[in-house]
Order: C-alpha cells, then structure tokens, then sequence
C-alpha cells in the first residue's frame, strides 16, 4: 500500500479511537476520503483485504468448537432468522418495485428475495474484531454471535457455489486427506518452538488451507477456517492465534479501507444505503427475541445481537455475483458497499456501550426471558468463599494458587469459559462459571452466597473488562476489598480511579516476584548469600 494511505489510515483510526469508538471505523473513513481525492482500489489492496479475511477465519477456527454449531440457539437460530429477514426484506423491496421507487423498479421478486438474502449476513469481520477488543471472545454471547456468524457464512458459501453453475472439482473428496496427515501437522507444531518458526507454520497453513480449497473449486476462506479447526485441539492453539494476532490486524486495516474505497455514491444510492441501514434494528430485535426463546438470558441475547448489528461483506459478494449474472444493476455493490458502512459507524459505539445499555434497560428487556434458563446462564451458588478471583487464566490461576495455599478452602475462582472451568474442575480447583462483566451475577451471587465475599481480585486480560466489573462492584455497594491487575500504569490510575484498592502492574511486578521467590529458595541453602 501506499504510505499515503497508510498516513490516512492511522490519523483517521487514531482520531476515532480518542472519542471512544473502534479504529475500524477511522479505517473506513480513511477509505472513503482517499476515493474521494481520486485513489481506486486495485489487486493489491484486494490482496491485503482477502489475506486479512482468510487470516481471520483461521484464528476464528482455532478457537472454534465444533460441537457449539450444533447448539439449537446457533444452527435453529441462524436458519429462522435468516429464513424471517429474508421474507420480510424481500417483500418490502418488492414492493418498493411495484410503487416504481427508483433503483427498486424492474426487480422482480426473485431478484427482491436475492437481495434481501445478501443483507441478511451480519459480519464477522466486525463482530471478532469488536468482542476481541472488549476481551469477550469466551462469553457465552460472543460464542453464541461467532456460532451465528460462521453458519452464515457455511450458508453463503453453499449459495456462490450453487448460483455460479459450478459445482467444486471431483478432486475436492480428497480434502478429506487431510484428517490423516492431521497428526503430521499436530507433531509440526509441537516441534516449531515458540518464536517465528510457529509464526510462518501459522501463515503456512493458514494460506495452505486457502490454496487447497481454491484448486478444487471451494471458497479459500472456508478453507483457512477448516486448516483453523483442524489445529485447533493443540495446546499451543492458543499461542498460535496469539502470534498471527499483529498480522491479522494490519491486513484487515486493508480490507477497511478497500470497503471505503469501492466507490463513491450518488444521492440516491446514499438515500437507499441510509433506508437499508434504517431497518438494521429489525435485524437486532429479531436476533434478541430468537435468542431469548432459546433460553438465553436477557442480556446474553442483547450482547450477541447488538454485535450482529450489521451488514455483512458477503452482501457485497453474493451482490456481485447477481451483477455478474445480470440479475441486479453495478449500482448495487455500492449501495451495499455504503450501508455496510453506515453500520459498521452506528454498530462501534453500540458495542461499546453494550453493557451500559443492558444495565439502563434490564428492567424493560427482562419481562422477554424465557421461564428457563441455558444451562450456561443458571444462578450462581458461591457457598463459604470469602475471596473471589475472576479470569482464570495464566494469572488468576497463579493466584488462586498462593491464596490457597495461604487461606485454604475459602478461595473461588470464576471465569466465563466453560471449557476453563471445566479443566480447572478436573485439576482440583474451586472454580464456577461467572461473568464479571454481567451485572446480573452480582445479584445472584449476594442474593444465593451462604458466604460473605470479603476480598474480590480481577483478573481478566482486558482492562475495559476489570474497569467495568469494579464499576459494577461500586455501583453495588460492594463492602469488601478490590484489587485488579493492569499491564500499564495508565491503567493502574483509571482502576484506582474506579475504587479498586490496589491495582497490580504484573509486567512491572513480574522481577519483583522473581526476586522474591529466589531470595526464599536461597535462604538456608547452601548458596544463601549473605
């Protein structure tokens, strides 16, 4: 890319980021103030766009659990709501054909229920990228929301492979090969260590799976995904996603920008993408009342919706195919274009005040639950613990550690992911699913503990997560002591700031542990040093 556009691109990104909204949208915007002084997207940044989604699919599979797809509330409904949206919007298109309104006439009602087909995906693209930010991407509604997402994009493919006429190469059974060279790659990664080689094997099979795919007539994304799940029950899974996190990032700046730089719209095909994002909030309360019907929680359904509330870039590709075709006029990529745009911009801060928005309005939203609960979302029993410690990762199990060892029995730890949990179970630990974030488990874990909570430590990797649990403490009156980590000492004042009593820096902290963990192995051995 060219240095101008990446120049644009970070004051852009960097200017939306200081009023509280995601870079991507500065990305967008850079896009479109670059198509207007005259720069068009060309192969390369179609290059960079494409690597940035092939490259976010296969992180998304190495996170994916098979077995979550076929939860009713992500294959029954993805299918209804899809199957809803696209009769509602295929209507009400055709009839805007039918009253003659501009770029509506002449569509028939085959060619009114495509389109309606291509704006009923939400993308993945934003969703990853909003849930990673808030550190949510192991919630129960962020599963639920990547689940949604990935049948979508399962049914999008199956669409571009039977509108086109062509049907995947007979070569393509031989993808099932790959289930047996499996292992091969599993003893790959075990023997890449840790630094670039595991980089390049992620890049590797990232575009290996894309290339596989493609030679056999398949959407290459959709094999980044598969290569992605394949790996994906591998305990350095989790390293692999993080090493390709960077890389991800910086080719998906392009795939915002190339959004931006589609084209530029006439009034009218502005006043249509406007229409079309007007309806966006139909899309968002069908996904909660769907979702609520499934047993979940209030506010489990709002956070998955609001993430899926917008257009998606497989609208742009299931409108080119009915370009190509002949089915819908050129004018229409940059409709959609437009209003994937246009809500991708209302979405951020949406999302950002996701949980805000849950907390303002719960008395209202509440009355939608169903009379049961998900089994993931039942109340919470914290019995005789009196120190809580939530993110039961690297370093809230460390100190769930020192604090048992030092307090014994009275120790609880909680974390949102029930895989998590579920190891920690098998390997002795108190440990329950929770979410700190949700202000509904406060309720239920004061109004069921037997106990009293007298210390909680927040743990969590993402700071807006910690920041918002110790809002929720405070605004409940919590009596007892907070304490919370930080990785900088930004956010060591904000968490002091919110009422946490102590806040830990643990990069800064890490020699001081160090160091102190030796000085005791020292002391009376033979090489204490005096």
């Amino acid at each position: 890319m060219d240095p101008v556009w990446i120049a644009v691109a970070f004051i852009l990104g960097f200017a939306v980021r200081q009023v509280g909204l995601p870079p991507l949208v500065g990305f967008l915007a850079a896009g479109f103030v670059l198509h207007a002084f005259g720069v068009r997207g060309g192969e390369a940044i179609q290059e960079v766009s494409d690597f940035g989604v092939i490259l976010l699919l296969f992180s998304i599979g190495l996170k994916l659990r098979i077995k979550s797809l076929l939860r009713p509330e992500v294959w029954a409904g993805t299918s209804l709501h899809m199957l809803i949206t696209v009769v509602c919007f295929g209507l009400g298109i055709y009839g805007l054909s039918l009253a003659g309104f501009g770029v509506f006439s002449g569509l028939d009602l085959g060619t009114s229920l495509m389109l309606a087909f291509a704006l009923s995906f939400s993308s993945t693209v934003f969703a990853v990228k909003v849930l990673e930010e808030k550190g949510e991407m192991a919630s129960l509604h962020a599963r639920v929301a990547i689940g949604i997402l990935i049948m979508q994009d399962l049914i999008a493919v199956l669409f571009l492979t039977f509108s086109t006429g062509k049907l995947p190469s007979p070569w393509a059974f031989l993808l099932i090969g790959l289930l047996l060279v499996r292992p091969l790659i599993m003893a790959v990664i075990d023997r890449s260590g840790h630094g670039e080689l595991l980089i390049l094997l992620g890049l590797l099979l990232t575009m290996g799976g894309a290339y596989a795919f493609e030679i056999v007539g398949l959407k290459p994304d959709l094999g980044a995904l598969v290569l992605g799940v394949l790996v994906g029950g591998h305990p350095k899974a989790g390293e692999l996603a993080k090493s390709l996190l960077s890389f991800k990032d910086l080719f998906l700046v392009g795939f915002f920008l190339n959004i931006g730089l589609s084209g530029a719209p006439s009034l009218e095909a502005l006043g249509v993408a406007i229409l079309l994002a007007v309806v966006v909030p139909f899309k968002v309360s069908l996904f909660f009342l769907l979702l609520t019907r499934f047993t979940l929680r209030a506010r489990s359904s709002l956070l998955a919706s609001l993430s899926l509330a917008n257009y998606s870039e497989f609208g742009l590709i299931v409108g080119a195919v009915g370009v190509s075709s002949g089915w819908i006029g050129g004018e229409w990529l940059v409709i959609i274009a437009i209003a994937l745009s246009i809500t991708f911009v209302s979405a951020s801060p949406l999302n950002t005040a996701a949980h805000s928005i849950y907390a303002r309005f719960a008395e209202r939203l509440k009355p939608f639950e169903s009379k049961t609960y998900h089994p993931e979302e039942l109340p919470v029993e914290v019995g005789e613990a009196q120190i809580a410690i939530f993110g039961m990762g690297r370093v809230g199990t460390g100190a769930y550690d020192a604090m048992h060892e030092r307090y014994g029995d009275v120790v609880l730890g909680l974390d949102y992911d029930s895989v998590t949990v579920r190891e920690h179970q098998e390997a002795g630990r108190n440990v329950i699913q929770g979410d700190a974030t949700d202000p509904g488990f406060w309720e239920r874990a004061r109004g069921r503990g037997r106990g009293t909570v007298r210390l909680v430590m927040l743990a969590m990797p993402q700071h807006r997560a910690n920041m918002y649990a110790a809002k929720q403490l405070t605004a409940g009156d919590y009596p007892g002591l907070i304490a919370a980590t930080a990785q900088f000492p930004d956010e060591v004042e904000a968490l002091k700031k919110e009422g946490v009593h102590a806040a830990f820096n643990f990069f800064e902290g890490a020699g001081a542990g160090f160091a102190g963990h030796v000085a005791e192995r020292l002391e009376g051995s033979d090489h204490n040093v005096n």
